[in-house]
């Protein structure tokens, strides 16, 4: 054959690797890893496949392994790393104090010969294609053009073979971590090996269930989901997750995705929460394991009632001021045909990280039905918290200008909309109806035949009853001026 390959019996009787090392076993700890999350939004992270890779998340990972070590200077292996890692940022250390790290090279999963990487210092058999030995002994280096075994009888480069084969131990996955270790003394000894990754992310997932009843009460639970597309699983590690958005120069690239295993968690105890410099951690009470390619849920908070409000809107504009009055006619055409959103409120009874809120509502049958979906914002303690929930399928609004005036010598402006809101429905219905008055920012409501229920500098808000199957009228109208030095230019 003109390429080297693992057979399918080489990875049938080999399977993930810890550590590969010249001077003796090295494995991790039973303890796992601690892994510290950093909120993602990206969608590839979560998404069900993917036809390439992604370049989103963030997590720091501490890993204990206890490492075989001679006296003196050594070089060991480490594998089963995730194929995505900042080298700049990757260390090893020795609580212990038993040993340094001279240097360190990493070796990325890339390639044909990627698999064979962390088996660099073990023992191996390569085999041919009928399954015969061509070789035994130590593996010390290997590329796409082949491989060099030492052995009592030499060194050997080997360019033409079916399989490798491994006697004991596992089989390497991801990258490896090449260092050269001077020890003080042989034995073993415990490592933390710490580094950051991508490919893994989380984000707040929030579902509320909207209660029958008069009045918006609602069920809100919420969750943190977890993805994991780092290459490797990641088995019982202890997680802490972080809410904020910290500044990442570099970016990162995960491994192409694979299908996705939604597992839950226990609903309690729920996570340990406490500021973080100016951001928010949750530790969660119990390891996780997140094998690769999966997305996994665990509770944030525990479930609980809130009010709400609901809101039927239509708005106009928005907050943008000119540099000075528009006087011409055109500006705003006035007229048009506006959808009515349906919108929803809540308090925030803690601090809120981003993520996606659910809402659902009961039918007729008592069934939960979805009824729209919106994102909420890092959201503080009693701040409130609005969704777009959707278009009301029985709303209407209609737009007219009915009067324009403008008299640049007494610098003064009058402008006059009627808005016309329909009623499909079998229920009467309340449409707010928010207005900005922006053709100058010196203005003053001239007349309604509705008051206001909010007025701001920027802002007019109306709330209009809506009969069943029936219309509603709101005129208004506002009066602008302005000084001699702001009088617009010709």
């Amino acid at each position: 054959m003109n390429q080297p390959a693992l057979s399918v019996l080489a990875l049938a009787c080999v399977a993930g690797l810890a550590i590969a090392a010249p001077v003796g076993a090295a494995t991790p700890t039973a303890g796992g890893a601690d892994i510290t999350l950093y909120r993602s939004d990206s969608t590839a992270l979560y998404a069900s496949s993917s036809d390439g890779q992604v370049s989103d998340g963030y997590a720091v990972i501490r890993e204990r392994r206890t490492l075989s070590l001679q006296s003196g200077m050594q070089d060991i292996t480490l594998g089963d790393l995730p194929d995505q890692l900042d080298a700049e940022a990757l260390a090893l250390g020795f609580p212990d104090g038993n040993a340094k790290v001279v240097s360190q090279r990493l070796l990325l999963g890339q390639g044909g010969s990627a698999a064979l990487t962390g088996l660099i210092g073990r023992e191996v058999t390569v085999l041919g294609d009928n399954g015969q030995p061509l070789a035994n002994g130590t593996l010390r280096r290997v590329g796409d053009d082949g491989l060099m075994i030492e052995s009592a009888q030499g060194t050997s480069w080997i360019r033409q073979y079916a399989g490798v084969r491994v006697s004991s131990g596992d089989f390497p996955t991801g990258s490896s971590l090449r260092l050269r270790v001077d020890a003080a003394h042989g034995g073993n000894s415990e490592a933390v090996l710490s580094y950051p990754t991508s490919g893994l992310g989380w984000r707040a997932a929030y579902v509320a269930t909207l209660q029958p009843g008069n009045g918006c009460r609602m069920q809100f639970e919420s969750r943190a989901s977890i993805a994991n597309r780092s290459g490797r699983d990641w088995n019982d590690a202890k997680l802490t997750l972080i809410a904020g958005e910290p500044n990442f120069a570099k970016p990162s690239a995960p491994r192409p995705m694979m299908m996705v295993a939604k597992s839950y968690a226990a609903a309690a105890p729920m996570p340990q929460q406490e500021q973080m410099d100016n951001y928010r951690s949750y530790t969660l009470p119990a390891p996780v394991s997140l094998p690769d390619g999966s997305v996994s849920q665990v509770p944030l908070y525990e479930a609980r009632p809130l009010s709400c409000e609901r809101t039927n809107l239509v708005e106009n504009g928005n907050v943008w001021q000119p540099q000075q009055p528009m006087l011409g006619p055109d500006f705003d055409s006035g007229s048009g045909h506006d959808n009515i959103v349906s919108t929803l409120k809540f308090t925030a009874f803690d601090s809120l990280p981003a993520g996606y809120l659910r809402v659902l509502t009961q039918d007729s049958h008592g069934t939960p039905q979805f009824i729209g979906e919106g994102r909420i914002d890092d959201t503080p303690k009693g701040s409130d918290a609005t969704i777009e929930l959707g278009s009301a399928f029985d709303l209407r609004a209609t737009r007219e200008r009915t009067a324009f005036h403008a008299d640049k010598a007494s610098r003064t402006m009058d402008e006059a909309f009627r808005i016309t809101l329909t009623n499909a429905g079998d229920s009467a219905r309340t449409v707010t109806v928010r207005e900005h008055p922006n053709r100058w920012r010196e203005w003053k409501l001239a007349s309604s035949s509705i008051q206001p229920s909010k007025q701001t500098t920027d802002t007019l808000e109306f709330r209009v009853d809506v009969p069943a199957n029936g219309k509603a009228v709101l005129d208004y109208a506002v009066h602008y001026t302005w000084t001699a030095e702001q009088n617009p230019q010709p």
